[in-house]
């Protein structure tokens, strides 16, 4: 069985990887300090399934405010 903490670290890695492509206007740094900061606020979810899931989709909302 694989360790949800690995698998959620690969996951948060790679939502970063996805936005700072998707959205390469935006500072590399800046995007991995939203997603930092969405998975933070995220930390207290007691049902961890969809939490990448959701940190992905707050990210974007946030960095397509930024960009605004």
């Amino acid at each position: 069985m694989a360790d949800k903490g690995i698998d959620e670290d690969i996951a948060f890695h790679d939502i970063t990887a996805r936005l700072s492509a998707k959205y390469p206007e935006v500072p590399a740094d800046r995007v991995s300090v939203i997603v930092d900061e969405v998975r933070t606020e995220m930390a207290a979810a007691k049902v961890r399934d969809f939490v990448p899931v959701l940190a992905e989709r707050e990210a974007k909302k946030r960095i397509k405010q930024e960009r605004a």
